[in-house]
């Protein structure tokens, strides 16, 4: 029998953060468009405190809050969060899925680097809401918070 390599279901080594699927726009050279850096995952917890004490703007369908992390970096950092009033597992893996794909298409053209963005689900309308109302949420919010003013 043939030598085979390991399992496709295989778990990747422990630390690795790379993510299933990249978030962000293709790094490929076009000569039309601008190359984009992919956005960064939150995964810390500490992250999502300081983003929590930033700058919010809740809409319809979701809660979207913004800090400027002032670290030189000029990463777009991004989290996801459903808590169980959204529903049971099904429906928030539903949302954040739903959520991701959301800043996979807006943030890069309207976020700001330096910048970390926590994208809260909310129950009965994160999932449910038309997609282009969704991404119309997050551009709405985004540059509500980026607005010069108190």
């Amino acid at each position: 029998m043939a030598e085979r390599g390991p399992h496709p279901s295989a778990k990747a080594a422990s630390g690795s953060t790379r993510a299933a699927f990249p978030l962000g726009l293709p790094t490929t050279p076009d000569p039309e468009r601008p190359l984009v850096t992919p956005l960064e995952i939150l995964r810390k917890r500490a992250d999502f405190l300081a983003a929590a004490r930033a700058r919010r703007m809740p809409v319809t369908s979701m809660l979207v809050q913004a800090r400027f992390r002032d670290d030189g970096s000029p990463a777009i950092r991004v989290g996801f969060t459903c808590s169980k009033k959204v529903g049971n597992a099904v429906a928030r893996n539903r949302a954040k899925r739903r959520l991701r794909e959301v800043a996979r298409l807006v943030l890069p053209g309207l976020g700001r680097p330096g910048w970390d963005y926590v994208l809260i689900g909310r129950a009965g309308a994160t999932a449910e809401r038309d997609f282009l109302l969704m991404q119309g949420d997050v551009t709405f919010a985004l540059r509500k918070l980026h607005k010069p003013g108190p």
